[in-house]
């Protein structure tokens, strides 16, 4: 390891709590870089943060850190003022009481008069300058709340930055500042994220996962070639374990017909009488010797062809995606499935957005963008019909509109996923539902696990499976942030069905690369 690293990982395992290993012997160091850490939901990203951080504990191998550290810290929409969540309220009291020529012995043992300047600093490095310290945090949006965080990680003046997805529910100027920050901090960080924008700036990325670890120099965009890859690979690998086991099968087969053939012949010579019977006795021994040494040496071929086959299936299983198969919707080229005309929404504070004007026709593809707190989401109820419009008209083509959440709401998570489809879709059997969970990779006994246990991408799968598996599937799909809890595979594999859905889009997103890749044609700002 290099004596200048700020953290060094030797022979780290984790665990989840049952026992089940998360990734196994990971050996790292980290200096003055930006590190991305990549890996499917579940695969320990978290909880490597929290082990470096001290919150956690690994099952083997060490964790040395030359420097300190500082983890983002998720800050609630509490009664707590901005100051307070950045935890130097206090501080800035104590400064107050001394200028004002009130303060005490302690509050000048006490006083860090390098607060002010480091605190307007940091909040000017997330995107915050204006930000007054006595706002309340329950009136800041999520993201808003994120760069409060990231602010409060300032603060700390640490060595090494802890960051567990930064950009999540950041709007695209958030998420600037996100990657503005990093590209200029001079410290360590690693970083946690399925933001493909912010990975392409790290200098190495690292993915995890229980089958091994793999390590890239460079960005998000040279991991994908050297990914790609090791998925070709992986592919190759597997189809020359399938080769070499039907060839062990069917010598094994030869194997055992060539025997039988001896018995039948040794059978015929015995029924004979013309051998003496000493000699028989010592041909029949010769041959089950032998025959007992063929059949081990076959099914030990055998055996070693399926444990060769069953470590390349899982290889490839790990390092390739699922797929999700969207049914037909059937659209027409000049169906009008949705239209705004004038529309203006007000909501408790005033004027929100309008008056606003655009229509959906046929399989077009629009994204809504603008910062947070802009009214995309309303929107998006506008034109399901959950909320109506304070001016202006919504033509919906009712029955053919589904809208997915971020959350995918529509699940219960006390019932299993063939429940949730027949509570939708009651008119569906049993087998009926599973062929249209199969549809998007639930197949067998994943169909039957709960909803609440489900992973991000697991969830919005399932939620794909329900509003695309009626009689008459959806012509136009809404999607509100459906990125913001998926991993990177379930990300591409969403991109994946989308590329080939012949169906329309309206998409509220942050995330520039995911929109590019599902041939986004429109976008309509609402500031």
């Amino acid at each position: 390891m290099s004596a200048s690293a700020l953290l060094t990982l030797d022979s780290v395992t984790a665990a989840r709590p049952d026992g089940t290993i998360l990734f196994s012997d990971l050996t790292l160091a980290l200096g003055r870089e930006r590190i991305g850490l990549v890996g499917r939901n579940g695969s320990g990203k978290s909880t490597l943060l929290a082990i470096i951080a001290g919150e956690a504990v690994a099952v083997s191998g060490n964790v040395h850190l030359a420097g300190r550290a500082a983890m983002l810290r998720q800050i609630l929409p509490g009664r707590s003022a901005v100051a307070q969540a950045l935890g130097v309220a206090e501080a800035l009291a104590r400064l107050e009481r001394l200028e004002a020529g009130a303060g005490s012995v302690d509050d000048m043992a006490e006083a860090d008069w390098t607060l002010p300047e480091r605190l307007t600093q940091a909040l000017a490095d997330v995107g915050l300058p204006h930000v007054a310290l006595d706002r309340d945090c329950a009136t800041l949006s999520g993201g808003e709340r994120t760069r409060l965080g990231i602010a409060a990680m300032l603060l700390e003046e640490p060595d090494l930055l802890l960051l567990d997805e930064p950009t999540n529910n950041l709007d695209s100027e958030g998420r600037r500042a996100v990657a503005d920050l990093l590209a200029r901090w001079p410290g360590g960080a690693l970083i946690a994220s399925h933001d493909r924008a912010l990975l392409d700036g790290m200098d190495r990325i690292v993915q995890l996962s229980p089958v091994d670890t793999f390590c890239v120099s460079g960005g998000w965009s040279a991991f994908v070639v050297e990914r790609d890859a090791a998925r070709e690979r992986a592919d190759a690998s597997l189809e020359r374990a399938r080769r070499d086991l039907a060839q062990n099968e069917r010598a094994a087969q030869r194997q055992a017909e060539k025997k039988a053939r001896r018995d039948k012949a040794g059978r015929a010579v015995q029924a004979r009488g013309d051998m003496p019977r000493i000699l028989i006795g010592a041909k029949i021994q010769q041959a089950q010797e032998g025959g007992a040494r063929e059949r081990q040496v076959a099914q030990r071929l055998v055996g070693e062809a399926r444990d060769a086959m069953d470590i390349a299936r899982q290889q490839v299983e790990v390092l390739t995606p699922l797929a999700i198969d969207l049914p037909p919707s059937g659209l027409s080229s000049g169906r009008s499935l949705l239209k705004f005309e004038d529309v203006v929404l007000d909501h408790g504070e005033g004027w929100l957005f309008g008056p606003l004007n655009f229509a959906v026709t046929g399989p077009k593809r629009i994204a809504l963008t603008g910062r947070n707190g802009s009214g995309k989401t309303s929107l998006l109820r506008l034109a399901t019909g959950d909320l109506q419009p304070t001016a202006g008209t919504v033509a919906r083509a009712e029955g053919l509109i589904a809208m997915l959440d971020q959350h995918a709401a529509l699940l219960d998570p006390a019932r299993d996923l063939v429940e949730n489809m027949r509570a939708h879709h009651p008119e569906m059997t049993t087998g009926e539902a599973h062929t249209a969970l199969a549809r998007c990779a639930f197949r067998n006994r994943d169909a039957l696990r709960p909803a609440g246990v489900l992973s991000g991408g697991e969830k919005l799968r399932a939620a794909l499976a329900i509003v695309t598996a009626g009689p008459r599937p959806p012509q136009l799909l809404i999607l509100d942030e459906p990125t913001n809890h998926l991993d990177l595979d379930a990300i591409e594999t969403l991109e994946e069905a989308l590329r080939g859905y012949d169906g329309a889009l309206l998409v509220v997103s942050h995330d520039e690369t995911f929109l590019d890749a599902i041939g986004i044609e429109e976008r309509i700002s609402l500031g």
